[in-house]
């Protein structure tokens, strides 16, 4: 569907300036953009092998896996009907560590693998072999939708990507987004918090 929507903006914004003779301006910004596109990818893949790098060194380290047994509170707070010592608490802690360092593409397959883990789980349910209130075939469980909903509002401390696209487009100080990231991301994760658990309690209300 959105390769279809920018398809759509493309060709009209090309048969726009043809009509208006901005034909000349239309072919410049191609291929500025194209450039700075280039430009972008080398400086985005640069801070993301640093980052990445990083990330690897603590999982060889044990740090994540340290980290993931800090975060299991958490996880029993935000995951009450998950088993205890569930391939999916990893994943998932995986994925809040990439995410509270910004780093989204880090994130990615620890999230694709939480939610794997978590699906089986729910297969698992609805075959009578865990116990649990989630049995209705074709419906995501608690546990998916709040991962989802807390994956998306992604609590970050430090906004890798923000900070290197203001580097690349010459921003004096990339760094001075850090504040406004935190409050701004602190905000919409509290919020995805608070509605995962009302809808938790309705739905459980409800069954």
């Amino acid at each position: 569907m959105l390769n279809y929507l920018w398809a759509g903006m493309i060709l009209v914004g090309i048969v726009f300036g043809a009509f208006n003779g901005k034909m000349q301006d239309i072919t410049n910004a191609a291929l500025d953009s194209s450039k700075e596109a280039v430009t972008l990818c080398i400086t985005m893949i640069g801070v993301m092998a640093f980052w990445m790098g990083i990330m690897e060194i603590a999982s060889k380290a044990e740090i994540i896996e340290m980290a993931s047994a800090r975060m299991r509170p958490l996880l029993r707070f935000l995951f009450p009907g998950l088993p205890r010592g569930h391939k999916a608490e990893a994943y998932i802690a995986a994925n809040f560590i990439a995410n509270f360092l910004g780093l989204g593409w880090a994130a990615t397959p620890a999230g694709l693998k939480a939610m794997e883990e978590l699906g089986k789980l729910e297969d698992d349910r609805r075959n009578g072999k865990v116990s649990g209130i989630e049995r209705r075939k074709g419906i995501a469980s608690n546990e998916m939708c709040t991962f989802l909903i807390i994956n998306i509002s992604s609590l970050q401390l430090i906004p890798v990507n923000v900070i290197a696209y203001r580097s690349q487009y010459g921003s004096p100080n990339p760094a001075a987004i850090v504040g406004a990231g935190i409050a701004a991301t602190a905000v919409s994760t509290g919020v995805a918090v608070i509605f995962c658990k009302l809808m938790d309690r309705g739905r459980r209300s409800a069954i």
